[in-house]
């Protein structure tokens, strides 16, 4: 019974398990053999405070190992279902971890405090000047050699022990490869670790919940992308996998058969954009544009010098004492106080801060609906399971599909269907009153201030989402009405993103990855992340490690490579040496065969059990429990010219000036099923760079626009 307990432990914590009982040992000797004259309290408790905390530090390794093993059994015992026993153990495990790690903090400050009162006692010639560690300086031989052992192993155990993690045991010698254990494992450790999150940004009520709530959705969520795990993949091996598919990744599409998006759908995109951007009031964008001066940019724009204006501002929904988000979006806008009539700055889950303003000039009431800016708009974004939509949902489209049929289903992004929901009661009220009394129709309404007037809803990624639904629900009380989605998320099934075309457009930088992104297509990018691995026969340990770390940072020779490929446009290898050292330590490395590679040609691996349970591209539609989320609506991708599709990360974090062009296509909304591993994928993501791409291909086609002169309106 206990071979087959030790057997689970880690090598790395049974070194220093042995380690630490070597310090426990060397330690005591000294004290027993100390001379009568150095067995003073202040020579030898330096000794006993080291000892003393090797000794702790055994006891809570088998504590840790105990709570560890618990937790795993409760997992095995029901992977499938959520109980309190199970996040009870998990709990206790992880706080006995955490008290390990001040057990490792308190060993590494008694072996410095050890080493200054020896090197206080060490002339320096080497030789000992006065009693250490209670032996006296003419002491010799066997005791000196033992003292010297002991600093050396208390130096080790205090290095080693801050680079070897807080497990005890080997998770996978008790889940193995089974899939729904891996799951039911992460999801508690993404459970957890929201909360508490959530808890150090202020939101204390979600630690004390006990029941099944939006964070274990979310979480569940979470989870089940990691299940990568059960086919034998580490982190670091994911993370390799996923810079050899960048290195292996196909040729861009080509757009040359395609049509060049309309003008005027560029132009209002263009001219209502700044709308989008500045409904992000908070300080996350501030962050990306001056990343030295953005706290005092933001409290520039918040308005928090002049609180004298506070009367002026308009009151919102939600907004702070001083008015400082109304302030906000005026400033980036460069509009008067009295354009915002309706708002609310919301910071609770499925719920979204939108403004309303009227442009009398344009003849048009815009809605902004901000993206995700706090943790709520992330967990909004992490309720990704497919919802069904409701016909009211889809009231905007009942001349184009038939919604009313009761044997079909149409699907939706569950939390931003619920936003959209939401947001709809915010504008125009209950959708079960027979007359539209709400915010909105009293003010385009006939016979009101803006009778006759259009309406734009726009917003940036979440928001952009979010404004999509909500302009298929008001569709038909609003016939004028357009949608423009920078960036969004996929949020509907293909059906319904076709049928909007009509009125919604979605606009795609380059290789943004929100507007790819969907449970499908992440769970389709482990599997391509895996199987590159696989098939790559020289992919060793050292070559993980350096991918997963080019992955993370691109260095300097892969920058000096992108610029050669740009120029030259020569074909990228499948494996990326780092530098011409490291070559012949590839050659004496070429008996070393991947783990992963041809794992595939057994039907029995753990690879090619955990691929067959991901949804292959041809049988996503048909998969009913989880239908694949489209894009809404026309969508416009915007790439550089010339095809350069991979735009190196070092070109710097808020610039967005690039050498070549911009080019906007009308796309097919089924190209942007799978995410496109770039060094750009993150940064084309921010919206002043859509801007800027925007304004580009304008001045390309001699095409301008200004939404603040009345001689440009489109």
């Amino acid at each position: 019974m206990w071979i087959s307990r030790l057997k689970r432990v880690r090598r790395t914590i049974l070194v220093l398990g042995v380690a630490n009982l070597a310090v426990i040992v060397s330690g005591c000797v000294p004290t027993l053999v100390s001379t009568s004259n150095c067995d003073s309290a202040s020579q030898l408790f330096p000794l006993y405070a080291v000892c003393l905390a090797a000794c702790v530090k055994l006891a809570v390794m088998v504590k840790v190992a105990t709570t560890q093993e618990l937790m795993a059994i409760t997992i095995m015992d029901s992977p499938t279902q959520i109980s309190l026993e199970r996040k009870m153990k998990y709990k206790t495990w992880l706080w006995w971890t955490r008290f390990a790690m001040v057990i490792t903090l308190l060993q590494f400050l008694a072996a410095t405090f050890l080493m200054f009162r020896v090197s206080t006692f060490v002339s320096p010639d080497g030789m000992p000047r006065h009693c250490v560690l209670g032996l006296s300086p003419e002491t010799r031989g066997w005791k000196q050699r033992l003292q010297v052992a002991f600093l050396i192993m208390v130096c080790f155990v205090a290095l080693a022990q801050c680079f070897t993690g807080s497990d005890i045991l080997q998770w996978r010698s008790f889940y193995a490869t089974q899939d729904d254990a891996w799951k039911a494992h992460y999801q508690e450790v993404f459970d957890h670790g929201i909360r508490e999150v959530l808890c150090c940004l202020g939101r204390r009520d979600y630690m004390g919940v006990i029941e099944e709530d939006e964070v274990c959705s979310v979480a569940r969520l979470l989870g089940d992308l990691v299940s990568y795990r059960a086919s034998g993949t580490g982190h670091l091996e994911f993370l390799a996998g996923l810079a050899l598919l960048q290195n292996n990744s196909q040729d861009p599409e080509s757009y040359e058969d395609c049509m060049e998006a309309p003008a005027f759908h560029l132009q209002e995109a263009a001219t209502f954009h700044k709308f989008a951007e500045a409904a992000y009031t908070g300080p996350l964008l501030d962050v990306g544009r001056n990343p030295a001066l953005f706290l005092c940019t933001w409290i520039c724009r918040q308005g928090i010098l002049t609180p004298w204006s506070r009367k002026w501002r308009p009151k919102l929904d939600g907004d702070n004492w001083w008015r400082g988000h109304a302030a906000a979006f005026l400033k980036f806008v460069d509009f008067p106080a009295h354009v915002l009539r309706r708002g609310r700055i919301c910071s609770e889950k499925c719920k979204a801060t939108y403004f309303v303003v009227v442009l009398h000039y344009l003849r048009c009431v815009v809605i902004a609906v901000r993206g995700t800016e706090t943790a709520e708009d992330l967990i909004t974004d992490g309720l990704g399971r497919a919802c069904s939509l409701t016909p009211q949902d889809l009231d905007g489209l009942t001349n184009r599909i038939h919604v009313m049929d009761s044997s079909r289903t149409h699907y939706g992004h569950s939390g931003i269907v619920e936003a959209a929901r939401d947001l709809f009661m915010q504008i125009e009220g209950d959708p079960g009153e027979s007359a539209s009394t709400g915010f909105l129709s009293s003010l385009i309404g006939d016979g009101c201030e803006c009778a006759g007037y259009s309406i734009r809803i726009v917003g940036h990624s979440l928001g952009g989402a979010i404004a999509s639904l909500l302009g298929i629900r008001l569709r038909c009380r609003f016939p004028n009405l357009y949608v423009y989605a920078y960036g969004p998320l996929p949020c509907v099934d293909h059906e319904v993103a076709k049928a909007c075309s009509e009125f919604v457009t979605s606009i795609v930088l380059d290789n943004e990855f929100s507007s790819r992104l969907s449970y499908g297509s992440i769970r389709r990018l482990q599997v391509a992340a895996i199987k590159v691995l696989s098939q790559d026969p020289k992919a060793d340990t050292a070559l993980i490690f350096r991918l997963a770390r080019r992955f993370l940072s691109a260095s300097k020779r892969h920058r000096q490579n992108d610029s050669q490929e740009q120029t030259t446009g020569e074909a990228i290898p499948s494996i990326v040496i780092v530098d011409d050292s490291q070559e012949s330590l590839q050659k004496q490395e070429e008996e070393f065969i991947n783990p992963f590679h041809e794992v595939e040609a057994s039907t029995d691996s753990p690879v090619s059990q955990f691929m067959e349970t991901v949804p292959t591209r041809v049988d996503d539609d048909g998969d009913e429990e989880a239908p694949e989320m489209f894009l809404p609506g026309l969508v416009i991708h915007i790439v550089h010219e010339g095809n350069n599709m991979s735009v190196p990360i070092w070109r710097g974090w808020p610039i967005c000036d690039v050498p070549d062009g911009y080019k906007a296509y009308v796309a097919n909304r089924e190209s942007f099923k799978e995410i496109m591993v770039s060094p750009s994928m993150f940064l084309d993501h921010l919206p002043w760079r859509c801007r800027h791409a925007m304004q580009k291909v304008l001045e390309s086609r001699n095409l301008y626009c200004d939404v603040t002169s009345e001689s440009d309106i489109v």
